[in-house]
């Protein structure tokens, strides 16, 4: 059964503070429509711009990852994209009154806790996922960047933080699967390094910055009193009683799991990596990841998806199949010259592959067409028909005692010619559960990775034969 898209049941309203800025900001996420994605939308200036969240449009990394379009910018998009990709939102317009988006607790969680409170609703269309098909490897050398993408059937990541610090150490951190996010990931907040802030402050940045909504990670065991009464006054928070006591966090601020920092930088993934616009299929490994390496990495994968579409969808043709012909003979009762199905090389829970090699030998060319042979769009819808049989006779007992019928074909759209010598390669999924016998399937034919056929159908599984056994008994 294919995925639906999600948006949020009712709007979300949020207050807080911009991390940079320090400007406080009121943020509304609202539902949108199907095929929407993520936008942000600047409410405080003229006109209202919308800024898609796309990872071409952004136009810097420092601190945080800032996008620009229509003349407006938004800052600090990271951690409300992760919590909405992470809680499998896929349309959301994210409204604000101020240019940052509120750091609230350095977190995604607050976020989270949001969006848990009002709920999804399913949307009719697919979600459209990019299902990497080869591994993909990137890095910058300067930096030490380093991402490898690799295929998977889920979105996994995989992070090493290094920075060479006493305190940090050499940290790792997994996600497992998107289902993790909520508890494993979400609640970990931003760091930043007692060496970085004197330089932070002096730049600008931070003015928002508080021991409540990041972890200030302290190296060094000689921190005196007025350095830190020195810092205080420069983020203009002279009032904020700061001590440390040798290395490790000041005020000495209990981290929720022992790796929180590799933790966060999973999540600045998370929300860069939704930059990208699809929800991905892959297991994606970082390495000293940053705002900008996961930028640049996202536009690496955007290319890829390019290549693959110009490439058409990829089947391995090469494995052992499921079901081979004589495999299929036994649960379909078609015989030559109507059965249309050569081999099964999968079946999941709500989807089956299956192959027809097309064949200048076979009868239907002796008159479709002569001297222009081309294989007929009703024998391909048959044999759609037939792979998706197989599919609900797997879900039986005694499948040969099955028989199944077609009810109705919807949608049917023929790309292009299907030759003698092509491979057909059918791919079904169930759109609805099984009911009482009754299979919805949306089903769509390749050859050499091209679409070339598209069709729904209803179809049901009715078993009207008996064991010889049981006829004789009778």
């Amino acid at each position: 059964m294919a995925d639906k898209q999600k948006t949020i049941k009712e709007p979300i309203h949020l207050s807080g503070i911009g991390l940079h800025t320090g400007e406080k900001v009121n943020l509304s996420v609202l539902p949108a429509a199907e095929n929407h994605g993520y936008k942000f939308q600047r409410v405080d200036l003229e006109g209202q711009p919308i800024i898609k969240a796309d990872c071409d449009l952004v136009v810097a990394t420092d601190r945080g990852t800032t996008l620009e379009q229509n003349g407006a910018r938004v800052y600090t998009t990271e951690h409300v994209l992760a919590a909405l990709y992470g809680m499998q939102v896929d349309n959301a317009l994210i409204q604000v009154n101020a240019p940052e988006i509120p750091i609230m607790d350095g977190s995604s969680l607050l976020f989270v806790q949001a969006i848990e409170a009002v709920g999804l609703v399913e949307q009719n269309a697919d979600r459209n996922y990019f299902e990497l098909t080869e591994n993909l490897k990137w890095e910058d050398l300067e930096k030490g960047i380093e991402f490898l993408a690799v295929p998977d059937d889920h979105y996994r990541i995989t992070v090493m933080v290094d920075y060479k610090s006493p305190v940090l150490g050499t940290q790792h951190a997994s996600m497992y699967q998107l289902a993790d996010f909520k508890a494993e990931i979400a609640p970990c907040r931003t760091f930043v390094f007692l060496r970085e802030l004197e330089f932070l402050a002096s730049n600008n940045l931070i003015k928002g910055g508080d021991l409540d909504n990041a972890i200030v990670l302290v190296e060094r065991e000689d921190v005196n009193p007025e350095e830190l009464n020195r810092l205080a006054k420069l983020l203009g928070k002279e009032d904020l009683k700061i001590t440390v006591d040798g290395i490790g966090v000041l005020n000495s601020t209990k981290l929720q799991f022992e790796n929180e920092p590799a933790r966060h930088k999973l999540l600045d993934i998370v929300g860069d990596l939704a930059l990208l616009g699809r929800p991905i299929k892959a297991h994606i490994l970082g390495a000293r990841p940053g705002h900008s390496g996961n930028v640049r990495f996202a536009k690496v994968l955007k290319e890829q998806i390019k290549k693959q579409e110009k490439n058409g969808r990829h089947f391995d043709l090469t494995k052992a199949p499921l079901y081979d012909i004589n495999d299929i003979e036994k649960m379909l009762p078609h015989r030559y010259p109507f059965l249309l199905v050569d081999k099964i090389m999968e079946i999941t829970d709500d989807s089956i592959v299956g192959v027809k090699n097309v064949t200048m030998n076979e009868p239907m060319f002796q008159g479709h067409f002569p001297g222009n042979p081309v294989f007929p769009g009703v024998l391909q819808i048959e044999a759609t028909a037939q792979v998706g049989g197989i599919f609900a006779l797997s879900k039986v007992e005694d499948p040969h005692l099955y028989s199944t019928y077609f009810m109705k074909i919807d949608n049917v759209k023929f790309k292009q010619k299907v030759l003698p010598g092509d491979t057909l390669v059918f791919e079904l999924t169930l759109m609805s559960p099984i009911r009482r016998g009754l299979v919805n399937m949306a089903g769509k034919a390749y050859v050499n990775g091209t679409l070339v056929m598209e069709a729904e159908m209803l179809a049901q599984v009715v078993k009207d034969k008996v064991e010889t056994s049981e006829k004789a008994i009778a």
